[in-house]
C-alpha cells in the first residue's frame, strides 16, 4: 500500500511538470516519405515502433521486462537512436514491462501515459527511470493531441475516464498520415471503447486486448471498419487469444488479419494514400 500511495503522488507530479513543458503541436515540417509501423513479435504482450515521415520515432508499449534489449536492438537496426514519443498505454507488465529499461538506455523526448497507477515493480521502475532521466511526462487522455503537423496527426481518443479496471484506462491513439489512419488500442475493452464519441475509423487496427472477444464487439469493430488488423499475441497463450469470435467478426468485415504469433513481426507502411504490409516471421529475442 505504501508503494501504491507513492506512485499516486509521483505520477501527478510528473504529469504536471510535463504538461507545462510539452508542446501539443510540433513546429517541424514533415518531409515527403512514408510512415511505417512495426508491430513487434514480443509474445503475449504489445510493442509497436512507428517511424514518422520526417525521421521522428514513436514507441507504443514495450512488452514484458525481458524484451528491453531486443526492442532496443530492433529500433537501432532501423537507424534510430532516439524515441521522440514514448506511449505507455496502461500500467500492465505485458505493455510496460521493458519500458523502464528502454528509458534508461535510450534517448527519450517525451512520454505520454494515462493517469492510472499500478503497484508493481515494472511500473515503479518506469516512473523512477522517467524521473531520473528527466523525461517530460504528459497525460494521455481523450482530446490530447501528441503530434499535428505536415499531414501527420496523433490524437488520443481515450481514456475518457479512469476505471478500476486498468485495461479500461488504456490510451487509445489514432494516428493519421495523409488519407490513411492507424488505431492503437492497448487493452481497451468494450466499456472504454463505448465511451469514445470521436471518429474511431481506421485503415489499420492494432486489435484491442490481444484479440479478446470482450474488447472486440461487432459494434466497435463496425465503427473502426479496418482494412488491415494486427493482433499481438503469444503462441499457445493461456488466454486463448485471439478469440474465435474476434477472428470471425474481422473476417466477416473483410479485414486482412495478421498475427504476431503466426506471422512474426508485422510491418505496415503508408505513403499517405495506400497501405502495404510485410512480415518476416521474426521474434524479438528475450533476455537470457
Amino acid at each position: 500500500m505504501k508503494k501504491l500511495r507513492r506512485f499516486a503522488v509521483i505520477l501527478p507530479l510528473l504529469l504536471v511538470a510535463a504538461l507545462c513543458s510539452c508542446a501539443g503541436k510540433e513546429d517541424a515540417d514533415v518531409k515527403a516519405g512514408s510512415l511505417t509501423a512495426h508491430f513487434l513479435n514480443v509474445g503475449q504482450g504489445d510493442c509497436a515502433f512507428v517511424e514518422l515521415p520526417d525521421g521522428r520515432a514513436v514507441l507504443i508499449d514495450a512488452a514484458e521486462n525481458y524484451y528491453g534489449e531486443g526492442i532496443i536492438g530492433y529500433i537501432r537496426q532501423t537507424g534510430h537512436d532516439k524515441i521522440d514519443y514514448l506511449v505507455a498505454s496502461h500500467p500492465h507488465s505485458d505493455h510496460i514491462g521493458s519500458m523502464g529499461y528502454i528509458v534508461r538506455h535510450m534517448d527519450v523526448g517525451a512520454c505520454y501515459m494515462p493517469r492510472a497507477t499500478n503497484n508493481t515493480k515494472a511500473f515503479e521502475k518506469l516512473l523512477e527511470s522517467l524521473e531520473n532521466r528527466s523525461v517530460p511526462v504528459a497525460e494521455a487522455g481523450s482530446g490530447v493531441v501528441m503530434i499535428d503537423d505536415g499531414g501527420v496527426k496523433a490524437e488520443f481518443l481515450a481514456p475518457v475516464s479512469i476505471s478500476e479496471n486498468l485495461n479500461n484506462c488504456s490510451a487509445v491513439l489514432r494516428l493519421s498520415f495523409g488519407k490513411t489512419t492507424f488505431l492503437f488500442t492497448g487493452d481497451a475493452e468494450t466499456e472504454e471503447l463505448s465511451e469514445i464519441t470521436a471518429d474511431l475509423s481506421a485503415d489499420v487496427l492494432k486489435v484491442a486486448h490481444h484479440g479478446s472477444a470482450d474488447a472486440n464487439t461487432a459494434e466497435t469493430l463496425g465503427r473502426i471498419n479496418p482494412k488491415t488488423a494486427v493482433i499481438s499475441c503469444g503462441a499457445g497463450n493461456d488466454f486463448g487469444h485471439p478469440h474465435k469470435e474476434t477472428l470471425d467478426l474481422l473476417g466477416q468485415m473483410g479485414a486482412k488479419v495478421y498475427r504476431t504469433d503466426l506471422d512474426g513481426t508485422v510491418t505496415v507502411s503508408s505513403d499517405g494514400k495506400s497501405i502495404t504490409v510485410t512480415h518476416d516471421n521474426m521474434a524479438i529475442e528475450r533476455a537470457k
